[in-house]
């Protein structure tokens, strides 16, 4: 078998000629050679985070017949057992870690490889020639267990082949230098004007004003109804401008061309037009955890000989600085803020403005609704207090208002155009801090009903904590603002204890602006796609982040809400790019209805099948019908979600998505709809309070709260609720539910005891509210009924009808049997 020899022999010397340089010290001295090349960053790059590193499947059957069995042809079959002796001796060699660590890999990636490895030597049905013959040398003593390294490092480049390009994922992944990704900006010399100040000072009216007279100019805003307002200024004012959000292109010219002037959400501000004057609105959001990145492109991106930057005065140094990296300067113009008074001095020339309405701080909590006076505000951080007060509210007599974040743009408006309306009769509103901008409203004064606000932090972590003076700010000053009947604002708490801690908020100095929000754009993530072709969006994603390196001025984003929707739709076929805009859409991805109608439009999209109308109307069940309580409400809601995210796509993919227009149709008959259910559901509820008897109407401020979650109560009813509860909660359970609904007597709430009667509770009043309000459905009473007749039996203390009518009616407490 001459041939035989000669093959072998030429196989053992090209092993030794690729490993010799690595290995051969190891031997002898103890020593490590460390590779010609390092896989690992230098220049002191910090190490990427190896977990995030998905190693991929290698096949254990190899498909090349010729290749077959030529190792055992070489030498001889492998004795498994042999085999894995030899692999666990590799595993266990220090110097053999080392080395690996000297290559990217660490422990976990160490790890990690060797079981690959050592699966696939164990269960390959012909392993490659080289590794056989190695493997077969050292069985017989002829090599050593150190031989097997090179074939190890290349199997674990095979399963994480980003180790063999790690260098070009730093260099893609260096955001050091923002600056230069703009060109064009880089290219004109830029006058930058900061505005700064509280709300309600005239910083951004000065701004419009400057863009309403130039030839050509472009306002970024944070909210649709804030483009919209000037986009509505603009064009009212003789001054032709377009309007551009992620969901809609309205254009001043009937024909479709371009205005000189543009009004659009700051997200969709584009870097390679020219314009004369360009305004950024509310730049301290350039910190936002979510959205900074969107205010960092626009205020070193944008191509405008001035660009006006409006907001904060805590923002003017930071905004400085960066523009220094620009070789620009800025120029403030600084606001006094009076409701602290303080005033903030920038430089030696500042044109300084006042407050144009003072706000007081007061020193008294409102600490009940029934102090409530016309132009009033109750600011509450979630939907739950915005009905469970409105509701006392209405028990009151009085109207109100009610805004929150997920209502449709024109129903918020028409809630403000309601409660702004002297001769409305709602002069309440009950809202979020959903208020704080975008909406003009006549308040006379704020209450904050809680100072405590759920958020998400850097780390996409969601957690509660008290308000930031800077959204104390923002929110209190849209008390007495110009130009409204009230001429002075007022700021209070809706319970005593929360007042001081408001004033010491409010007293503090607003943090200063330290650092701007970047983003991975779509270019960098397919460069990274490009050497790392098997690995999905997300894991992309993750891998980009980890190895980002910035400087001191800039952080990456958040890019939660990015990668759940790369994993929702990662079984989806469809290309990278199309992929990541899909993923950069903003959806709520709390609303489960949302998240499944996302998910069909990837799919019909990936079929390449267009997405018409009638196609969403079947989804979605159109048309819809009015609310009956607040659940349907909140689908209604979700529903208008779906079509702004179809509207969003349709400008991204005019083709799949074509009936935009039938669309916005439709979604201004939806908003009509929510906003007449907004309206019907205070009027079922005055309804309800209107056909219920007198002495029984004090019980609904104390009672809806806890039965709420009745429907959602599993196990026996009896068990978790008592009729006790049920019929008397306010003093058969008083610590209870005081605990349950905070401040339930600083609201105003009197609880008063009524006789109540068993009968009345069969089908009385009180059941018929709650059943029309949609609190408890007839099974839940039932249930009710069913299960306290059970457990009396059970104890065998059932009453006679009589006695059982004294008891419900507060007439004594049950003896005890003799």
């Amino acid at each position: 078998m001459p041939l035989k020899r000669c093959l072998l022999a030429l196989l053992r010397a090209q092993r030794h000629r690729s490993a010799l340089h690595v290995i051969s010290c190891v031997r002898c001295t103890g020593y490590l050679v460390v590779p010609s090349r390092a896989l690992t960053s230098g220049h002191g790059s910090k190490p990427p985070d190896t977990s995030l590193f998905v190693p991929l499947a290698v096949s254990t059957t190899r498909s090349e017949s010729e290749d077959e069995n030529i190792g055992a042809e070489l030498s001889r079959p492998l004795d498994k057992s042999e085999v894995l002796k030899i692999l666990n001796k590799f595993y266990k060699r220090k110097e053999m870690q080392r080395l690996a660590a000297d290559s990217g890999l660490d422990a976990r990636l160490f790890h990690q490889a060797f079981i690959s490895f050592r699966k696939y030597v164990m269960e390959s049905n012909s392993l490659n020639t080289e590794l056989h013959i190695i493997l077969n040398d050292i069985c017989c003593g002829a090599g050593h267990v150190d031989d097997l390294f090179p074939y190890f490092m290349r199997h674990a480049k095979q399963i994480f082949p980003m180790l063999d390009c790690m260098d070009d994922l730093r260099k893609i992944s260096d955001l050091r230098l923002p600056v230069n990704w703009y060109p064009e900006a880089r290219a004109i010399q830029r006058k930058i004007i900061f505005h700064a100040g509280p709300t309600n000072s005239g910083k951004t009216y000065h701004a419009i004003q400057r863009y309403l007279s130039a030839k050509t100019g472009v306002y970024c805003g944070p909210l649709k109804l804030l483009a919209s307002e000037i986009f509505q200024k603009s064009n009212d004012a003789g001054v032709p401008c377009d309007l551009v959000t992620g969901e809609e292109r309205t254009y001043a010219n009937p024909e479709g061309r371009p205005s000189s002037h543009l009004s659009c959400t700051v997200e969709m501000c584009s870097v390679n037009t020219p314009y004369e004057v360009a305004v950024i609105d509310e730049i301290q959001m350039i910190r936002d955890p979510a959205r900074g990145w969107a205010w960092t492109r626009a205020l070193l991106g944008l191509c405008a000989e001035e660009i006006h930057v409006c907001g904060e005065a805590a923002a003017v140094n930071f905004v400085t600085e960066l523009m220094y990296t620009t070789g620009e300067e800025v120029e403030p113009f600084v606001v006094r803020v009076d409701i602290l008074h303080q005033c903030f001095l920038y430089f030696n020339q500042v044109k300084s403005y006042n407050r144009l309405t003072p706000i007081t701080v007061l020193d008294h909590a409102l600490e009940s609704l029934d102090k409530l006076q016309p132009g009033d505000c109750i600011v509450c951080f979630n939907k739950n207090d915005i009905y469970s007060i409105s509701r006392q509210i209405e028990v009151r007599g009085l109207e109100c208002a009610v805004i929150y974040g997920s209502l449709p743009p024109g129903t918020k408006l028409a809630q403000a155009k309601k409660f702004n309306d002297p001769d409305d009769p709602c002069k309440i509103l009950v809202a979020t801090d959903a208020i704080g901008m975008g909406l003009n409203l006549s308040i006379r004064k704020i209450i904050f009903n809680s100072l405590i606000k759920p958020s998400i932090n850097e780390k996409g972590e969601k957690q509660m904590e008290t308000i930031t003076t800077s959204q104390a700010l923002q929110i209190a000053g849209r008390a007495g603002r110009f130009n409204t009947v009230f001429k002075e604002g007022e700021v209070t708490t809706m319970h005593r204890d929360d007042l001081p801690v408001l004033k010491d908020i409010l007293g503090r100095s607003v943090d200063p602006i330290e650092i701007a929000g970047l983003h991975p754009t779509a270019e960098q993530i397919e460069m990274f796609a490009y050497h790392l072709p098997d690995a999905t969006l997300s894991n992309l994603m993750d891998i980009f982040v980890s190895l980002a390196q910035v400087d001191g001025l800039y952080f990456v984003c958040n890019v939660d809400d990015f990668k759940f929707l790369a994993d929702m739709i990662q079984h989806i076929p469809l290309n990278l790019r199309t992929r990541y805009v899909f993923c950069t859409a903003p959806i709520n991805k709390k609303q489960p209805f949302v998240c499944t109608t996302f998910l069909k439009f990837a799919r019909q999209f990936s079929r390449n099948e267009p997405l018409t109308f009638d196609w969403l109307c079947r989804h979605v069940n159109w048309p819809m019908v009015p609310p009956a309580n607040i659940k349907d409400l909140i689908h209604l809601e979700a529903v208008h979600d779906v079509l702004d995210l179809y509207l969003w796509l349709s400008y991204r993919f005019m083709d799949m998505f074509p009936d935009a227009a039938l669309v916005r149709d439709m979604q201004k008959e939806l908003d009509n709809i929510i906003q007449n259910g907004v309206r019907s559901i205070t009027r079922l509820i005055r309804a309800s309070e209107a056909s219920s008897a007198p002495d029984t109407s004090s019980l609904l401020d104390s009672d809806v709260p806890v039965l709420k979650p009745l429907s959602k109560i599993g196990g026996s009813i009896v068990e978790k609720l008592s009729l006790a509860d049920f019929t008397k909660q306010p003093f058969a359970a008083k610590g209870q539910v005081q605990r349950k609904i905070r401040g339930s007597k600083a609201l105003g709430f009197k609880p008063v005891e009524k006789e109540l009667n068993w009968q009345s509770h069969k089908v009385g009043p009180l059941a018929t509210r709650l059943m029309e309000q949609g609190l408890i459905s007839p099974e839940i009473l039932e249930q009710l009924k069913q299960e306290w007749t059970d457990s009396q039996k059970e104890d065998g203390e059932s009453l006679p009808k009589s006695e059982a009518n004294d008891f419900y009616n507060n007439k004594g407490r049950r003896k005890k049997k003799p």
